[in-house]
C-alpha cells in the first residue's frame, strides 16, 4: 500500500497531520521514533515567513534532520506563497504542503486555510503558483467544502490535478462543522473517484480499526492521523501494523510510556525554553494522562505546578508503576 510522489516512496501511507500547537519538532520527533510514514510541520503563515518572524521559523525549523518531511504554508496571496515554498525548499523540505482546510476563525478572517474553498480561482492560482516554484512536489490538504450545500472537494481536486499538485488529503467535515459531528469518509470517495491523484483521508481516525474503515469506506490511498495520535506518539506506528499484517501491537508497557512523557517534556522545556516550554507541555501531559486511574488529579496537578523538578516527580508518581494505569 505505498505511495509514490516523484522521487519520495512511502511505503506505509500513515500519516502524521498538521496540526497548529502540536505537531512541533519534539512531539514530531517522537511519532517519528515509534514509526510513521510521513510527518508534517504545524501550519506555518506564508506571510510571517517571509518576514521570518521568531515564532514562523521556530515552527519550520530546519527540516534537513526530519527528513522527509513536509512543510504545511497557509496564506491567501499567491506570490507570498510561492516565495515561502521557495524558503522551505532552500530549508531542506521534501514536500510543501498547501493549507485549504483550517477552520479556525483568525484563519478564515484572513481569507485563508477552509475560506480559500469558497474562491476556486484563488484557490487554482495558489495551487499554480506554488507548483511553479519549487522543484519538490506540491500536495494540498482541504475540507469536503465550506459548508453542506457547498462541498466542492471533488471540482477543487480536479483544478489541484490541473496545476500540478502530487497529492490530495481530505479531513471529511465541512468548514462550520469544525470538528463537530463525524467525519464523512464515504464522501472522500468522490474526491478519490474526481481525479487520478493519490487521495489520503483524515478526522476521527482514533483506532486501528478506524483506520481500516476510512479506507474501506473512502478509497484512499493512505491514511492521516490528527487528534488520535495526541498522548499516542506510538498510535501512528500501531496503524501502520494493522494495514499491513493485521497485527494489533499493544500499547507500550507503563515504563516506556513514562520515560516518553518525560523525554517529551525535557524537549518542550529545550525547544520553548523554561517559560514557554513548560505552558505548551501541559496539554501534552493531560493527554498522555488520559489513560490514568486519576487522570482529573493528575491534570490538575499539571496545570497547577511550575517547577520542572516538581512536574518530572509528578510523571515518575503517575507513571512509575503498572497499577496507575486502567486495566485494557
Amino acid at each position: 500500500m505505498s505511495i509514490t510522489i516523484d522521487s519520495l516512496t512511502i511505503d506505509d501511507p500513515v500519516l502524521l497531520a498538521p496540526m497548529s500547537g502540536i505537531s512541533d519538532r519534539p512531539f514530531r520527533q517522537l511519532v517519528r521514533r515509534f514509526g510513521v510514514g510521513l510527518v508534517y510541520s504545524e501550519m506555518i503563515a506564508s506571510q510571517a515567513m517571509v518576514r521570518e518572524t521568531q515564532r514562523s521559523m521556530k515552527m519550520a525549523t530546519d527540516c534537513a534532520d526530519e527528513q522527509p518531511m513536509a512543510v504545511q504554508l497557509a496564506g491567501a496571496d499567491p506570490a507570498v506563497m510561492a516565495e515561502a515554498a521557495r524558503l522551505n525548499q532552500d530549508r531542506g523540505a521534501a514536500i510543501i504542503d498547501i493549507n485549504f482546510g483550517c477552520p479556525v476563525k483568525k484563519i478564515v478572517n484572513k481569507a485563508a486555510g477552509s475560506a480559500i474553498m469558497r474562491d476556486e480561482g484563488l484557490a487554482g492560482s495558489i495551487l499554480e503558483a506554488v507548483v511553479k516554484a519549487v522543484s519538490i512536489p506540491v500536495t494540498v490538504k482541504m475540507r469536503t467544502g465550506w459548508d453542506e450545500q457547498n462541498r466542492n472537494a471533488p471540482r477543487l481536486a480536479r483544478i489541484a490535478e490541473e496545476s500540478g499538485i502530487r497529492l490530495v488529503t481530505v479531513h471529511g467535515r465541512t468548514r462550520c462543522q469544525m470538528y463537530s459531528g463525524a467525519a464523512d469518509w464515504r464522501f472522500v470517495r468522490t474526491i478519490k473517484e474526481s481525479c487520478t491523484l493519490p487521495v489520503i483521508v483524515n478526522g476521527d481516525i482514533e483506532s486501528v480499526d478506524d483506520a481500516r474503515t476510512s479506507l474501506d469506506q473512502s478509497g484512499a490511498d493512505g491514511v492521516m492521523i490528527g487528534r488520535g495520535a495526541c498522548g499516542r506518539p506510538w498510535f501512528p506506528n500501531q496503524v501502520m501494523a494493522f494495514l499491513r499484517r493485521g497485527t494489533r501491537l499493544a500499547d507500550p508497557p507503563p515504563a516506556v510510556i513514562r520515560d516518553t512523557v518525560l523525554e517529551h517534556y525535557d524537549a518542550m522545556l529545550e525547544h520553548y525554553g523554561h517559560h514557554s516550554g513548560r505552558l505548551i507541555a501541559r496539554k501534552h501531559l493531560a493527554w498522555y494522562g488520559r489513560g490514568l486511574r486519576d487522570a482529573a488529579r493528575f491534570r490538575a496537578a499539571v496545570h497547577r505546578l511550575d517547577d520542572p523538578v516538581a512536574v518530572r516527580a509528578l510523571i515518575f508518581e503517575h507513571f512509575d508503576a503498572p497499577p496507575a494505569l486502567e486495566a485494557a
